[in-house]
């Protein structure tokens, strides 16, 4: 390429020099011809002067037999020695005498221009070709007009020969000099237009580098020619642009991690309904396999109706469209979706953004349980003290058989409600984060004697065989003794309300890594397994009508579940219905690193 370039400038400047030179050599010859011209007809002019101050003596020369005159003769080669030819003619047009030629052999003059001028007007000039000598000559004639003797014409000639040969001689040294011209500027051109290719390679190359993303500065004197500038206003433009696209990089990479990050399902659709962006929480919504392709209809990816709708409305205009949508059928999952227009100069679209309310939906639902259940479990008692109060006040007050029955009934519901406001207000404590816990070190093997103790006679009252299965220097643990008292003692008096006569409690513990793991088991009915998910729930029951039997709140797993994750452990459950069910709740073990120093 860059000798291609050479090429065509040296070419464009050969193109120019000739140009040039054809019109100077025209005109320099013309020029030179007129001069030397001019010059000829006014040495020769000078020279007739002189002829005229010196004219030859034509009465006095005699004639000879070969009809020429000598004393004429002898005045021509006197005048010819200026290196002019010289020729007399007579009034008649003979040649009397001439300085290069024999007269004899030369034909008549009078109709020559410069002759007839001559005779006509005293002289004559005219540039022809002489047959005699045969050769192009400035003729100049003068008249000549002797006392006693007829006119002559005194005539002088110079060859053109000699001003060919100057302007042959101009041109060759024009042309030589021209073409030295040329090498020097050329040798010149060529080094300053390789440097010029070099700069200018230099910037194509650096356009290039930029359009790959490199760019690194060309480096550049801002004091120099144009191209110096150049590079530099490039090399200005290229960091801008670095810096552009490096905000614009980062910018992007940032907005694709908090999206990517963000556990709401966000995507983007273009004007024709097709899919721009998507993150991984929205295929995780809707339970994709594979997320949406880039630039595919949202219709082969989502089955939604109502988004789909949704995402309609807002590309007709509608600014945006709130729904609900829900998935799954065993275990539904709410969520919220929105569908708002995006709209960046000449185009649009919609972002679709779907909010997991799941866990909403299940706390209206739980709370919709809890309202009823606490409505339903105070009524029951109040409704039974009311009844009976009014009984007494009716006139049964005086009937001492049923006034102490009614009495005791009135007692026993009063507890009731005594135990359910005070499991209400430790899940109120629990909920509010306000139940402080006294965390001391404790010894699994007395901390299980001192409930088993408890629940011993009430095992032996329904004939229940109550056991204790501790392995041999179990490590103490760090709790709350009174609150994981409660924990393990509403574990054994379900056990021992839901296992019958004859039946068989146990209560073990075992190291586990860094904690301690409980387990009460019974032989009693079990729950069964679709209801071991909510077991845990406040106010759940599964056999409603015995739990409401034995003076049950609907309360004890639900605060035991507090209590444990309290103390930083887990509770769970494992049964089969018919084969008793096993409760395991793990508790830390005691740390001394961990442990506070006491104070002095």
């Amino acid at each position: 390429m860059r000798l291609n370039l050479f090429w065509k400038l040296g070419l464009a400047f050969f193109a120019l020099l000739i140009a040039v030179l054809l019109p100077v050599d025209f005109y320099a010859e013309r020029a030179l011809r007129r001069d030397y011209e001019r010059n000829g007809f006014e040495q020769l002019a000078a020279i007739a002067r002189i002829a005229l101050a010196h004219p030859p003596q034509l009465v006095n020369c005699s004639y000879t037999a070969s009809r020429e005159f000598a004393c004429i003769e002898t005045w021509v080669a006197q005048m010819a020695a200026s290196g002019v030819r010289v020729t007399v003619i007579a009034s008649n047009g003979q040649v009397l005498a001439d300085s290069q030629s024999d007269p004899s052999t030369m034909e008549n003059h009078a109709g020559r221009p410069e002759i007839r001028d001559a005779f006509a007007k005293g002289d004559g000039q005219s540039i022809r070709h002489s047959v005699t000598i045969k050769s192009d000559l400035l003729y100049y004639a003068v008249r000549l007009s002797p006392v006693g003797a007829p006119p002559v014409v005194l005539r002088f000639a110079l060859p053109l020969q000699t001003v060919d040969q100057a302007i042959w001689e101009f041109r060759r040294r024009l042309w030589l000099a021209s073409l030295a011209m040329l090498l020097v500027t050329g040798t010149a051109s060529l080094l300053i237009s390789r440097s010029f290719s070099d700069r200018v390679d230099r910037l194509q190359e650096f356009s290039r580098r930029v359009a790959k993303g490199d760019f690194r500065p060309l480096f550049a004197d801002p004091s120099g020619d144009a191209l110096d500038k150049l590079a530099v206003s490039l090399s200005e433009t290229a960091a801008r642009l670095d810096l552009t696209i490096r905000t614009l990089r980062d910018e992007r990479n940032l907005s694709a991690a908090i999206l990517g990050s963000m556990v709401e399902g966000v995507a983007v659709v273009d004007s024709a309904d097709r899919v721009v962006f998507s993150n991984p929480g929205f295929s995780e919504i809707l339970g994709l396999d594979l997320p949406p392709t880039i630039g595919s209809v949202l219709v082969e990816s989502v089955r939604q109706t109502e988004l789909i709708e949704a995402v309609h409305k807002v590309l007709r205009g509608e600014p945006a469209v709130h729904a609900e949508i829900v998935t799954g059928t065993l275990r539904q999952r709410f969520f919220a979706a929105t569908a708002a227009a995006v709209r960046g100069g000449e185009t649009s679209g919609a972002v679709l953004v779907l909010h997991d309310i799941t866990d909403l939906r299940k706390l209206e639902r739980v709370r919709r349980d809890f309202i009823a259940n606490v409505s339903h479990e105070f009524r029951t008692p109040l409704t039974a003290i009311q009844g009976f109060a009014e009984t007494l006040l009716g006139g049964a007050i005086d009937d001492p058989q049923n006034r102490l029955r009614f009495l005791e009934i009135i007692l026993d519901h009063s507890r009731r409600l005594a135990r359910l406001t005070e499991d209400l207000l430790m899940l109120s404590k629990m909920d509010a984060d306000r139940l402080d816990l006294e965390i001391r070190r404790l010894s699994v093997s007395q901390f299980v004697g001192s409930c088993i103790e408890t629940s011993q006679r009430p095992a032996d009252e329904k004939g229940l065989r109550l056991s204790v299965n501790l392995p041999e220097n179990i490590p103490d643990i760090a709790a709350d003794r009174r609150r994981l008292a409660e924990v393990l003692q509403n574990l054994l008096d379900n056990a021992i309300q839901y296992t019958p006569s004859g039946g068989q409690i146990m209560v073990s513990a075992s190291p586990n890594g860094t904690e301690v793991i409980f387990t009460v088991s019974d032989t009693g009915m079990g729950i069964p397994r679709a209801d071991q998910p909510r077991i845990f729930e406040r106010f759940y029951r599964v056999d409603v009508a015995r739990s409401r039997e034995v003076g049950g709140t609907g309360l004890g797993l639900s605060i035991a579940k507090h209590l444990v994750e309290a103390h930083g452990g887990r509770i769970w459950v494992e049964s089969d219905v018919g084969q008793g069910a096993q409760f395991h709740f793990t508790i830390p073990m005691f740390d001394r690193r961990a442990a506070p120093r006491p104070s002095r």
